[in-house]
């Protein structure tokens, strides 16, 4: 099945946290991995703030590996859709779109998702 990894996923695998490995799993499926452009937008821009540009062209050469998938306008009306209905934040419910209109499980660890259909989540895990 192929597979979305959500934007908290992604940073949580950079970032080496605590279900890293689990996130892991998907995102080494590049075969399987269908991912969101505002997915690669969110993940960019923490890295861009957090670690400087170099590192964020690195993730962002990482998360091409995978298929990378266009917000248009069709994807947008569905998005703003499932966002309603599912009172979904606006990064979510575009990511939540994509994974469906490609037949992918969302990975997560974003409680947004819980609970929603072809959805794949494990809560996150704090280290002291």
């Amino acid at each position: 099945m192929n597979v979305v990894v959500d934007s908290s996923g992604w940073i949580e695998y950079f970032a080496d946290g605590p279900n890293a490995t689990w996130f892991g799993r998907a995102i080494n499926r590049a075969d399987d991995l269908v991912v969101p452009s505002i997915t690669v937008l969110e993940v960019y821009r923490y890295v861009l703030r957090n670690r400087g540009r170099q590192d964020a062209l690195r993730v962002a050469a990482t998360m091409r590996q995978g298929r990378v998938v266009d917000l248009d306008e069709g994807l947008a009306i569905e998005a703003a859709e499932l966002g309603a209905s599912l009172k979904l934040p606006l990064a979510d419910s575009v990511i939540y779109a994509t994974a469906l209109a490609n037949e992918c499980e969302v990975w997560t660890q974003d409680p947004d998702f819980e609970g929603l259909d072809a959805v794949k989540f494990k809560a996150r895990r704090y280290t002291p």
